[in-house]
């Protein structure tokens, strides 16, 4: 099973001047969830290289065990200073994208002509894609059969609520969750840094940080029941 996991290269937070990127959360717990997994992962950024971790996602009260499992983990930091270029991903060679959030992919990812095309090559070829917290923003411009691939699907990503308690809602470029509903998107949400990611068809999203694990997870079994519903003979 191959995963395309994808991260912002962006890390200034706005008209702000300071620094942001992507929250090592993010990208942390759902790297070990696809590894322990078998996953064959890539990971991948618009710039390659080494993408910006946001410093506040690395404080000590944002600490996980999967955070802490990384900072031990020599070949996981390796993969990550080397992320493959975004616009050199074919939806061809993978089974499934996933994107991870942070405030970052809010400048370099929403209106990204390869991430739009590429996400759309993945779900016309009818392969799932997933995104969590901020990163359900980066589908704002994906189309799906002349309608925005949103439109009346369950979602959720980072709640305006949440926004507005770190003091970002009038820093970022839209609010997530506001953007989701103008396009039709069905958005649900859990209170306030709770864990809640939603399943609708071949669309995942998940709320906010503690949400990436529970994204990840569902990726792995919808594509374990893709996988089995493929194997099954059809009933005459």
């Amino acid at each position: 099973m191959k995963i395309l996991l994808v991260l912002t290269s962006h890390d200034i937070l706005g008209s702000t001047g300071r620094k942001t990127g992507f929250w090592l959360e993010e990208f942390a717990a759902p790297y070990y969830v696809f590894l322990d997994a078998g996953v064959d992962l890539t990971l991948a950024s618009p710039k390659g290289g080494q993408p910006p971790i946001d410093p506040k996602s690395d404080l000590p009260e944002s600490q996980t065990a999967a955070m802490a499992r990384f900072k031990r983990d020599p070949a996981a930091q390796s993969a990550l200073a080397h992320t493959v270029k975004l616009q050199d991903m074919r939806a061809e060679d993978f089974d499934a994208i996933f994107y991870s959030g942070g405030h970052g992919p809010m400048w370099d990812l929403v209106d990204n002509p390869q991430s739009i095309a590429l996400i759309e090559a993945f779900y016309n070829s009818g392969k799932p894609v997933a995104a969590v917290c901020h990163a359900p923003a980066v589908l704002h411009r994906v189309m799906y059969q002349g309608a925005p691939i949103v439109k009346g699907k369950r979602v959720t990503g980072f709640a305006n609520s949440e926004e507005e308690e770190v003091q970002l809602a009038h820093v970022v470029p839209f609010l997530v969750e506001d953007e989701l509903k103008r396009l039709g998107g069905i958005f649900e949400k859990a209170p306030n840094w709770r864990s809640f990611a939603i399943t609708d068809g071949r669309l995942i999203t998940g709320q906010n940080p503690a949400s990436s694990t529970a994204g990840a997870q569902a990726l792995l079994k919808l594509l374990a029941d893709m996988q089995s519903s493929a194997h099954t003979p059809s009933a005459s």
